[in-house]
């Protein structure tokens, strides 16, 4: 069978509509044949290769015209379409691509390294898109319609999904996919990414194992989470961790975890468990350390109190610019909570529950940095009292169009040094003596 040429088609569109024509015949022979029922229960690669033996057949007995590569191909697309979530399959099979972004079926989007490109994966229509976000979601029990237009959600290997849908999205469905991978980036590959410097990693590990409330601070892409998840190594292993996540994408490697995650309300708008209601039951669960992924509402009065009444240790991230902005933006939290506390009241008890404020922001150019270790030393007045301890200063940019500078000490020893050292964990003075300490 010869693809057939019409007008105002090319001879290459011409063959690529013949093969999705044939692609979309064979998937179509496979849905008949199987109980596809099953297919959510059963995984594994003998699964799938019993599977790709029927594609083969099924090859064999359409007329194509199809060499050995596209025929290939074509096999390996109908399972993922079959077992997987279709084009996006290819995507996600590549370890460099940091963030999917679908902006409808025709415009997909990668970044790579820092910048975005768009690629040539596409999706048929918007029903074949809405088929693979209704794939995606429903695997963590969670809905998408014009009821619940906008849902969170992940994907196996613990990648992060935002998808709303039309009536919002006027262009057709829009995904975002935060990936994090079976293999996320650990301790040496941030430093080799100069991402901190060595003296930053090793007052953080004490503060952590030292039991300091630690608070994450950053923008959209900042890398929050791969930090809380890196950070969280340094947790003794014998210390009982309970997280709660709206979508669960932690991923932390101690025996003693309890996760937990937020529900969304049911079709007739009830059912709905929020972060406060899991924040309350968390501290009846005889947490030693609480971790929030996101501090975004009125759970955060809640996790400010459990770190001012012996949860020591507990850790968040927050969206904001700077640490001073992280102040403020927990002070906006916290009044969302709904209580009439006073300014001052507020600020005191982020004061006496905070220690230590890390700044995350993604630079120009793509490159992620640290970009101030902050210690949160009290109230003055009215006015919660912030100092740096190490931070980066940007001072260009390089011939790649990615921002450069340095990481600084800013020479001052932090008070909470007795608590540290009280750990049995001591630093020598000269990580704080006032220097460059690297260039990135």
């Amino acid at each position: 069978m010869k693809p057939t040429l019409s007008p105002g088609r090319s001879p290459d569109q011409a063959k690529q509509d013949d093969f999705e024509n044939i692609k979309r015949r064979i998937h179509q022979r496979l849905v008949d044949k199987l109980d596809l029922s099953r297919v959510g229960d059963l995984k594994g690669e003998s699964f799938r290769r019993e599977i790709r033996i029927v594609v083969e057949h099924l090859c064999d007995s359409e007329n194509t015209h199809l060499n050995r590569s596209e025929r290939d191909r074509l096999i390996e697309e109908v399972l993922d379409e079959t077992l997987g979530l279709g084009p996006l399959e290819f995507l996600l099979k590549d370890p460099a691509i940091s963030d999917i972004l679908i902006n409808g079926p025709k415009n997909i989007f990668v970044e790579r390294k820092g910048q975005l490109e768009k690629t040539s994966v596409e999706f048929r229509d918007n029903a074949h898109l809405m088929q693979i976000i209704d794939r995606i979601v429903s695997k963590v029990g969670r809905r998408v319609d014009e009821t619940c237009p906008m849902v969170d959600a992940r994907l196996e290997d613990g990648s992060r999904v935002n998808a709303i849908i039309p009536p919002l999205a006027l262009d057709g469905a829009a995904v975002s996919i935060r990936r994090f991978g079976s293999n996320p980036l650990k301790l040496e590959g941030l430093l080799n990414y100069k991402a901190f410097t060595p003296e930053m990693v090793m007052l953080l590990e004490g503060c952590i194992k030292a039991r300091l409330n630690i608070i994450i601070s950053g923008g959209t892409g900042s890398g929050k989470t791969t930090l809380l998840n890196t950070l969280s190594s340094f947790i003794p292993n014998d210390q009982r961790i309970v997280t709660i996540e709206d979508a669960a994408e932690l991923q932390l490697q101690q025996e003693h975890v309890v996760r937990l995650e937020t529900r969304p309300a049911n079709i007739e708008g009830t059912g709905a468990i929020t972060a406060t209601d899991l924040v309350r039951n968390a501290l009846r669960m005889r947490p030693e350390r609480i971790i929030i992924g996101e501090c975004r509402g009125g759970e955060t009065l809640d996790m400010l109190q459990a770190m001012n009444t012996g949860h020591d240790g507990s850790m968040t991230t927050i969206h904001s610019n700077s640490p001073r902005d992280a102040i403020a933006r927990l002070e906006t939290l916290v009044m969302m909570a709904g209580f009439e506390l006073p300014v001052k009241a507020i600020r005191q008890q982020i004061a006496g529950a905070v220690d230590v404020i890390i700044q995350a922001n993604r630079l120009q150019g793509g490159p992620r940095r640290v970009l101030n270790i902050t210690e949160v030393q009290g109230m003055e007045q009215d006015t919660v009292v912030l100092q740096d301890i190490y931070r980066f200063v940007q001072d260009g940019i390089d011939e790649n169009g990615r921002a450069s500078g340095y990481f600084e000490a800013t020479g001052v020893r932090p008070s909470f040094m007795p608590r540290l050292e009280a750990a049995g964990i001591r630093l020598p003075a000269s990580a704080f003596r006032q220097r460059i300490m690297m260039r990135a």
